[in-house]
């Protein structure tokens, strides 16, 4: 039986996060990584030390032009990405980008009309939808365990944010910041809620920033108004934790309830179950590896793999991405002038061209 190659990777980063991408894509039968790439000499150093059998290069357009490979991933500072995307798209099949897309919603339009012109898919790496639990939940809200559903809650509770040595250890220009928990955190939210109970028509947020060493928010509250009239509430607070062995697995705890029954995720990535008018018990399942997002990192990238060999549609293309930066803009929005701020109808046309359904796009 003739076996198919792998596809090949290249990876433009050598940051923070970039190392879980790199331990994913190793761990992928389906994927071969070629090298990577960085401008900074220290970090680029060190990242090929820890990957001696891989190419580094310093300039990521050497790279992509010597390695030519199927899949280019970008782990990269936003204001980097309309460039790189431009680069990738001259030679990749799929670009794989971290989010945030892009500084301001403009430039994350153009990053994703660079990709488009080029003919080359996007998909954002929006990693937090392919946890274990939010893909059981999603699983049990299709099979209709949960009923109708009536809304979501979401208590953020990292505990990373206290003192002046705030975020210093893991990434420190989150003190610098002008925008931190929307931007930076609640994002992953917002996408996860869409998958879960679909697009959001307004939103009402009240945002605050408690502690005085950074410059951004870090803390606050968001409400949630979703089309089948379902509502969500995001609690976010980045100074105290919750109950967990490692606070930053599951980041918080959820509330998923229908007419059918609560489902609740615990910080150590349980699910248990209330059917309307019983007792709560735990519903298990395979909660992944004990790591950040319990792999979830490495299930968007084997999801980026099938799409790319065409195996199945991708989640997260850049065009469908975009509703989740309208979002964002709506949430800073309303903190700023004290209201609810209803989103463009329908949601899910918004940035659609041609006035066609998003999220559409298919690998060659």
């Amino acid at each position: 039986m003739r076996t198919r190659p792998p596809l090949t990777v290249a990876v433009i980063g050598t940051g923070y996060f970039s190392r879980f991408h790199l331990e994913a894509w190793r761990t992928l039968p389906d994927a071969t990584l070629l090298g990577l790439c960085d401008s900074d000499p220290e970090r680029l150093r060190q990242a090929a030390l820890a990957h001696d059998d891989l190419s580094v290069f310093a300039d990521a357009r050497r790279m992509l032009e010597a390695l030519r490979p199927d899949i280019v991933d970008i782990v990269t500072p936003p204001a980097t990405h309309l460039e790189l995307v431009r680069e990738a798209a001259r030679f990749a099949r799929v670009i794989v980008c971290q989010k945030a897309l892009a500084p301001t919603p403009g430039e994350a339009l153009a990053v994703v009309e660079a990709a488009e012109t080029a003919g080359v898919p996007l998909v954002v790496h929006e990693n937090f939808r392919f946890a274990p639990w939010y893909r059981e939940a999603h699983r049990l809200l299709r099979a209709g365990e949960l009923g109708t559903p009536h809304g979501i809650a979401f208590r953020l509770r990292p505990g990373d944010g206290q003192g002046p040595r705030a975020y210093l250890d893991r990434q420190p220009y989150f003190q610098s910041m002008p925008r931190l928990l929307v931007y930076e955190t609640a994002i992953h939210f917002v996408d996860t809620f869409r998958f879960l109970l679909g697009e959001v028509v307004a939103v009402t947020a009240r945002l605050r920033r408690i502690n005085p060493a950074i410059a951004g928010e870090d803390a606050g509250y968001v409400i949630f108004e979703f089309e089948g009239g379902a509502t969500g509430l995001f609690d976010g607070n980045r100074l105290n934790d919750h109950v967990a062995d490692d606070p930053r697995r599951t980041m918080g705890e959820m509330w998923l309830e229908g007419s059918g029954g609560v489902l609740r995720l615990d910080g150590q990535a349980r699910l248990w179950f209330k059917r309307h008018g019983g007792p709560e018990h735990e519903h298990h399942y395979d909660r992944g590896p004990d790591t950040f997002a319990g792999g979830a990192v490495r299930a968007l990238q084997a999801h980026v793999l099938a799409f790319a060999r065409g195996e199945a549609p991708a989640e997260n293309l850049g065009r469908d991405y975009l509703l989740n930066i309208d979002i964002q803009e709506a949430i800073y929005r309303s903190h700023r002038e004290e209201r609810r701020i209803g989103l463009a109808s329908p949601p899910s046309r918004r940035h659609a061209p041609d006035g066609g359904p998003s999220g559409a796009n298919r690998a060659a």
